[in-house]
């Protein structure tokens, strides 16, 4: 069908050859386009579910380089690949197979998204609206880099029926996550910064939820109102859809203190879920009714370490709350009738969360308390969130305005994530008085 010779080299192509390369083009063509990428059960899921990532089509034994592509809510771009080999079949299946060298070597059924990672150092991938889904693109690709075929997983974090309400009453200022039906019990998270995803997970599960950050934009660093919180607890437990039982709470990091000391000062809490945070109230002043009731623990600058990486641990340079001079920084727990779940990750690089676990659960048994358990991550860091999204080794600290450290082996990370997940809605529904019969919502 050419109305010219085709010309290699500047001369002329001879017919026979002209055809074998038609016909090596066209079984190029043929292979990509039998080449297979699915994403099992669907393609569309929660963002705390797991997809198995199947490829079929391939040519035995092939060996090909999977890709998976993100874009947070600022626009920045995170990558990972791994390279495969097919099975005889032609098959791979990451449930099943290992990967031989990439962002991660071995069976990691979901490393794709556990090692998503931006160029530049230091960068936290932000998933906190839940209106948006978090948007992955898998990808199949020849060792010289054709893509062979490519689907997309949209991850939402919001369920059928989920309602999404931002709430600006009073001291209140948060968004508020209800499920269809109810009653639900109810949660308030603390969020150091404004997050929806955590809470709006949870609110798949069965629980009214509002996400409260303990920092707005401009946060008053000069005293913290425990009142402020206690507004929010009662807010919670007006909610017409939320049964008759007391509010749960879940933090981590500075969130963490404050969440104790509602537990300690403020009726109504009846769980708590603490995750690497600390015992005592650290930076700020803490007030209740117009006086102060806690002390802040400071940090001592001198004792901050820098990285190779240009990020900073910080974890020793927060004062030691069991110094005599510090004690009044120190959350009276063993005052609190709250269930109290402690998690703790010995690798958490931003303080030392298992010294204050081991403290507050040793406090707890002296005064006869049994109203705890307690979670370790041998090789889990500070940033412990709902599973499946990219594990952050460091990042920009949101108030101290330099990048830090936050720890924790990247594998290990994501598999401590995927059991406390589990944890955490085992030990909220247990104390909170969750009807079973309660669905979970879906997409």
């Amino acid at each position: 069908r050419f109305s010219t010779p085709a010309v290699l080299d500047g001369s002329p192509m001879h017919p026979q050859l002209l055809a074998e390369v038609f016909r090596f083009i066209c079984s190029i063509v043929q292979m990509s386009s039998q080449v297979r990428l699915r994403l099992l059960p669907s393609a569309r899921c929660l963002f705390d579910e797991p997809v198995q990532v199947k490829v079929a089509g391939l040519r035995s034994r092939q060996v090909v380089t999977m890709r998976a592509r993100s874009t947070d809510e600022r626009g920045v771009v995170f990558n990972s690949s791994a390279s495969y080999r097919a099975d005889d079949s032609g098959e791979i299946e990451l449930n099943r197979d290992a990967s031989l060298c990439g962002s991660y070597v071995g069976v990691e059924p979901m490393g794709l998204l556990r090692s998503l990672k931006a160029d530049a150092l230091h960068t936290y991938f932000y998933k906190n609206r839940a209106l948006e889904p978090f948007m992955v693109n898998f990808s199949v690709h020849e060792e010289e880099g054709r893509m062979l075929a490519e689907a997309t997983n949209v991850r939402f974090l919001m369920g059928d029926g989920i309602r999404r309400v931002p709430v600006k009453e009073g001291n209140v200022q948060g968004v508020l996550f209800t499920p269809p039906e109810g009653p639900f019990p109810a949660v308030l998270d603390l969020c150091t910064f404004m997050s929806e995803k955590r809470a709006s997970l949870l609110a798949n599960k069965g629980f009214v939820v509002l996400a409260l950050p303990v920092f707005t934009e401009k946060p008053n660093l000069e005293r913290m109102n425990l009142d402020d919180f206690e507004e929010a607890v009662q807010f919670l437990q007006n909610q017409p859809k939320v049964n008759n039982k007391g509010i749960g709470v879940i933090s981590r990091s500075k969130g963490g203190d404050v969440a104790l000391s509602l537990a300690a000062f403020v009726p109504g809490v009846e769980a708590v879920v603490w995750i690497n945070g600390c015992s005592a109230n650290v930076g700020i002043p803490l007030y209740y009714k117009g006086h102060q009731i806690l002390s802040p623990l400071m940090f001592n600058f001198s004792k901050v370490i820098p990285t190779e990486s240009g990020a900073n641990m910080i974890k020793h340079a927060v004062e030691n709350p069991l110094a005599d001079e510090n004690k009044s920084s120190i959350v009276p727990i063993e005052r609190a009738n709250s269930h109290f779940l402690f998690v703790a990750s010995q690798e958490d690089l931003n303080w030392d969360s298992k010294g204050y676990l081991d403290d507050m659960v040793g406090r707890l048994k002296r005064h006869g308390k049994k109203n705890f358990e307690s979670v370790i991550y041998p090789a889990a860091g500070h940033l412990l969130e709902p599973p499946y999204g990219p594990h952050c080794p460091s990042a920009l600290h949101g108030m101290l305005r330099f990048p830090v450290v936050w720890g924790g082996e990247p594998r290990a990370h994501a598999v401590a994530e995927v059991h406390l997940w589990t944890k955490i809605q085992d030990f909220l529904k247990a104390h909170l008085g969750c009807n079973s019969a309660q669905t979970k919502s879906k997409l």
